[in-house]
């Protein structure tokens, strides 16, 4: 089966369908149903045999390149996260095509947000490469 990465963004990807403020700033009863349905949706996949793993991310983050032989890595903060791509977590599932791949992560997308309305949350779906396959272009 194949496994697919699911990113969700602070920020960043196509523009938003509806607005909404950072979840910093939401209602803390806003915040623990919107935490309640990430949980129900990962009990479900754990049910189906399609869960794999999932994480959030804070926003704080680092870029690192090698630095040259017998030289440190060079190390940067930039760009700024109020002008760059923000990833604010990721799922990975394990299933049985693509067609379901988006079906989960259109899912995840109507999560509640405040007020308890779906988000419409863009979820990024990446196909995890499997040894020894063919690189696909998008």
């Amino acid at each position: 089966m194949p496994k697919y990465l699911l990113l969700k963004r602070y920020r960043g990807g196509p523009e938003p369908h509806r607005p909404f403020p950072p979840m910093d700033q939401w209602d803390p009863k806003d915040v623990e149903a919107h935490l309640a349905f990430l949980r129900h949706v990962t009990e479900m996949l754990t049910e189906t045999g399609e869960y794999v793993d999932e994480r959030a991310l804070t926003p704080a983050r680092s870029f690192v390149r090698y630095g040259g032989e017998d030289a440190a890595p060079v190390v940067t903060d930039g760009p700024h996260p109020e002008t760059s791509d923000l990833v604010a977590g990721w799922m990975m599932v394990d299933v049985d095509s693509y067609e379901r791949a988006l079906e989960i992560a259109a899912h995840i997308s109507s999560e509640p947000g405040p007020g308890g309305e779906p988000l419409h949350e863009w979820i990024e779906v990446r196909a995890v490469m499997e040894p020894g396959a063919p690189i696909e272009s998008a």
